[in-house]
């Protein structure tokens, strides 16, 4: 059936703020949604109250509402689009997760899609009710033959004690229609049910729970599908946990295709996926289906359906290069899968499953440390903010480079001098599962801890962990030989593992440049492969890659060649002038989806200014990383050698670092060691700003004020800096992002304490001491500059006094009141700071204001997280200028700036501090929000200005 006629216009309902169990891989699946249905000549309608994302920018729809997900957000956008004479025909709510069926069901209990005669597309809303409510779910999968836990639905404290008594322990709680798995949970013994079910029912929306017996310890797969209206079936992927059941599947280490999944299996587990879907209900799209396998007797069942885009779904777009939310979008309008062709080959049909002749490893970021006292254990409900995903020709040579994407000063698996060798403590790790036991169990093998145990501890597949143990013994190996005397091949054994060259570096006690120079030497270099869903059967036209020592490059001492010389390598270098960007790796609390929006922004305003652009990015759920937004796209980490390795190959006329938020920054000093240009402002610059004492030297000439502070390097010289300074003090390191380890002190005490602290966590750093200027205001201002001339692009007010972290404080812009003098003083030193840094491009400055002198906080010459907010205020796209500027196309005179000034609007921080029930919900100098929505206003006696206003020191703390 080809594209449905009568749909002329449709509304994409969004996901909103991010938060922990909901995150950008919906943005991303809103945004492919939103290009695909656009294609088509259908006009696109999209609500969505994120001000940071790349979804909500004009580019992706014809009309985007930044309105707070509700029914009368709903209402006002159809009675609007009447009275335009374009009425919306139907409505997509598949792409924003959770929240955007959780609207569209209630949308459609309230009959507003009836009375505005809006069809929903894209999916059944019976088959989301079946799929959610866990009891109907659970009868439909016995009368289709599918194996499920048993177990039955308890809708109070009553029913849930009688289900329990009948199964017996151990137990598992499931409440109904909540994402992430909140308020679900384990229960191993009676004396812990009653809390676990009050809980569940509590976060159950419609109260209710599935108590089921536990499969705990079985294997976790599972399958990505797509279907259209003539229920034709393809599976886009299989994907495999490494964790066993117990862990969230957000929260599991992920690996594609399955690797432990014999064909006979997966035949079966492919044939009740098809017959589950067909059954639970007639509907074209995007679905994921997650089963348990006991690796006893191989018995299945069927864990969860999600009849729509899930989060699987971005990484299965991005492990096969098939772009589930565009098909699935055609499929809504009407499409079937015969009638669309693969955007990546652009000659294949769409009706062919995608292929993969590697192998990709998705590993979670968590930031637990943002939360003290958290419950730091793995299970029913997510607690990762964000994820990283490596590919490699093999298993662990994925895994490694997912490592070395995390940030988490690790140089991949292990080989870093920082294992744990506690006994006791391994043991606990292995069997209480949180962030760190990968590596722990790395660690337990090279303790010596027998396979058995380790086994017997995770109930990990055994062919996983003889694959870590495996690298352990290939350590051991490389350990027994100095530089000189190791032979080359291997080396290359481990290279094509994954080790990082500082890996190798620290086995071997040499420098890292010492591991690089070897490998010219003997030929043993990295080529770039083709991502492109058929395993190199039919031509890609997408330019998907992604880097490999798995290949037949004969050890030599001769000249090397260049890698596009090279056999097997695929990405061909062309003749025109290029600039690299370098994306922000995986989200996490401090650097999330704005820096994304920043990213892209910068590479489509380098296409406009003639570049040919290269991408660097590691995060499968951001839009970066979609393989039709920069010109090539290398899904790589965002490490040294990865990304030297690219430059080395494109030879760009240089790399923008100032988007990618503090983990491209990071790269500038090493970049412009190496000779290597940095576009827009340089490192210098760049370095100027993050180190204090040079910073304010430069404040004290240009006459503008900033609290008094001093630099230390140990706690002894703290005290003495103390008394001089007076308390408070803020104490915090430098070159960190989202107030990392910032903390405001009262005495000599805390402040001791928290100096031993920094030094622990990031030893050789610099610790800056302010005096903290209490009950201050707090403002700051984004600006465009090019080295001669500044325009201010914003100038917000925060809501909170000055000591919230500016991305947890609600801020305003513009200004609601502060006088005219002081706006002038911001102006006149926010200009005056870009000029002196020798900006060029975008800047954020942060101030404080005390009896109407304003005294700087911090400079930023970098993209920040309020750039965005900003842009779709004013509806203006400052990005874009600002790239522009960095690439020297354009000066900021060129630019006819005409921002859209009407009321106020409100940056408004969302807490995910449900996932944490034991932590407080206090607020200081180090961020804790993992998201934001944005409220528009026309004047300040709003109810809802004036009740957050109220509220403004609440959380207050340190």
């Amino acid at each position: 059936m080809p594209k449905n006629a009568q749909i002329r216009s449709v509304l994409i309902i969004g996901s909103g703020p991010i938060v922990i169990g909901q995150a950008c891989e919906f943005d991303y699946a809103g945004s492919q949604a939103a290009r695909s249905i656009r294609e088509e000549g259908i006009e696109v309608a999209l609500i969505n109250s994120n001000p940071a994302t790349i979804m909500t920018d004009p580019i992706n729809a014809d009309h985007v509402y930044l309105l707070p997900l509700e029914k009368k957000s709903i209402v006002e956008i159809l009675k609007k689009h009447q009275e335009m004479g374009r009425p919306i025909d139907a409505v997509l709510p598949t792409m924003g997760g959770q929240t955007a069926l959780n609207l569209a069901i209630d949308c459609e209990k309230a009959g507003i899609w009836e009375k505005f005669n809006v069809k929903i597309i894209g999916v059944d809303i019976r088959a989301i009710e079946t799929t959610e409510d866990r009891e109907k779910f659970r009868l439909l999968m016995l009368k289709l033959g599918a194996g499920v836990c048993e177990g039955r639905t308890a809708r109070s404290f009553l029913e849930g004690k009688e289900i329990a008594q009948e199964i017996g322990f151990p137990l598992v709680i499931r409440p109904s229609f909540t994402l992430g798995g909140t308020g679900g949970g384990f229960v191993n013994h009676p004396e812990d049910f009653d809390k676990a079910l009050t809980a569940g029912l509590h976060a159950s929306p419609v109260h209710e729970v599935l108590v089921e017996q536990s499969v705990m310890g079985w294997k976790e797969y599972e399958l990505e599908l797509l279907r259209d209206n003539n229920g034709n079936f393809i599976i886009i992927c299989s994907i495999e946990n490494f964790d066993p059941m117990g862990i969230h599947t957000g929260d599991s280490i992920t690996v594609a295709p399955a690797m432990t999944l014999p064909d006979t299996l997966y035949q079966k587990m492919r044939d009740l996926a098809i017959r589950v879907m067909a059954g639970i209900g007639q509907f074209a799209g995007g679905c994921n289906i997650q089963f348990s396998v006991n690796p006893q007797t191989d018995d299945i069942i069927v864990i969860e359906v999600n009849p729509r885009v899930s989060r699987s779904s971005a990484l299965a777009s991005k492990a096969t290069g098939y772009p589930i939310a565009k098909i699935a979008a055609k499929m809504a309008v009407g499409y079937n899968l015969d009638e669309l062709m693969n955007p990546i080959t652009g000659t294949t049909s769409a009706f062919f499953e995608p292929a993969i002749d590697y192998v990709i490893v998705k590993v979670p970021r968590w930031n637990f440390d943002k939360f003290p006292g958290a419950d730091r254990s793995l299970g029913l409900q997510m607690k990762s903010v964000g994820e990283t995903m490596g590919i490699g020709r093999n298993f662990q040579e994925a895994l490694q480079k997912a490592c070395q994407s995390l940030e988490i000063r690790r140089n991949g698996l292990g080989a870093d001098g920082r294992e744990l060798t506690d006994r006791d403590a391994l043991t606990q790790s292995l069997a209480h599962p949180s962030w760190n036991r990968l590596f722990h169990i790395y660690d337990a093998f090279k303790a010596g801890m027998s396979f058995r145990t380790i086994q017997q501890l995770t109930k990990i597949d055994p062919w996983f962990l003889h694959q870590i143990e495996e690298l352990i013994e290939l350590e051991r190996e490389i350990e027994q030989y100095d530089l000189d005397d190791l032979p080359p091949e291997l080396l290359r054994i481990a290279k094509q593992k994954g080790y990082a060259d500082r890996q190798l570096a620290h086995l071997l006690q040499v420098k890292e440049s010492k591991i690089y120079d070897y490998r010219q030497t003997h030929n043993i270099r990295r080529v770039f492969k083709c991502v492109d869903t058929c395993a190199a059967e039919f031509e890609a036209k997408t330019p998907y890659y992604y880097s490999t020592f798995n290949n037949q490059l004969p050890i030599t001492t001769d000249r090397p060649e260049p890698v596009s010389d090279l056999p097997g390598n695929e990405s061909v270098r062309s003749n025109r002038k290029k600039i690299v960007v370098l994306g922000s790796g995986p989200n996490r609390i401090g650097q999330g989806i704005e820096f994304d929006y920043s990213c892209v922004h910068g590479v489509l305003a380098a296409k406009e200014a003639g570049y040919e652009t290269i991408m660097i990015n590691c995060n499968p759920e951001t839009v970066s990383t979609d393989p039709d937004i920069a010109d090539k796209l290398y899904f790589e980490p965002v490490f040294w050698e990865h990304v030297h390795a690219i430059i080395m190959h494109e030879q760009p006329e240089g790399v923008i670092v100032q988007l990618g938020g503090q983990t491209a920054l990071k790269m500038a000093e090493k970049l412009t060691r190496y000779g290597i240009k940095i576009i827009g402002t340089s490192w210098e610059a760049l370095d100027l700003a993050e180190d204090r004492g040079h910073f304010s030297d430069l404040l004290r000439k240009l006459d503008i004020p900033y609290p008094k502070f001093g630099t230390i390097r140990e706690s002894e010289g703290a005290i003495e800096l103390s008394r001089e300074l007076g308390f408070p003090l803020l104490v915090r390191p430098s070159y960190v992002l989202g107030g990392q380890n910032m903390k405001i002190v009262i005495n000599e005490n805390e402040l001791e304490q928290h100096v031993m602290k920094i030094l622990k966590d990031i030893p050789d750093n610099n610790i800056l001491l302010d005096h903290f200027l209490e009950n201050a205001i707090e403002a700051e201002a984004d600006a465009i500059c090019d080295g001669e001339d500044v325009y201010i692009i914003g100038i917000m007010e925060h809501i909170e006094p000055a000591g919230i972290h500016s991305g947890d404080s609600y801020a305003v812009l513009p200004t609601f009141d502060l006088s005219e003098n002081v706006i002038r003083q911001i102006e006149e030193h926010t200009k005056k700071i870009a000029v002196a840094l020798k900006t060029v491009g975008l800047i954020n400055i942060q101030f404080a204001i005390k009896n109407e002198v304003v005294y700087i906080i911090e400079a930023n010459p970098r993209a920040s997280r309020t750039v965005p907010f900003i842009c779709k205020a004013y509806q203006e796209p400052y990005v874009n200028y600002a790239t522009k500027v960095m690439l020297g196309d354009k000066k900021v005179k060129d630019f006819d700036f005409k921002p859209v000034k009407k009321g106020y609007a409100i940056k408004i921080p969302v807490f995910s501090f449900s996932k944490f029930p034991n932590v407080n919900k206090e607020l200081g100098p180090e961020m804790k929000s993992t998201g934001e929505g944005i409220y528009f206003i026309d004047d300040l006696t709003d109810d809802y200005f004036q009740k957050i206003y109220s509220e403004r020191n609440l959380y207050l703390s340190r």
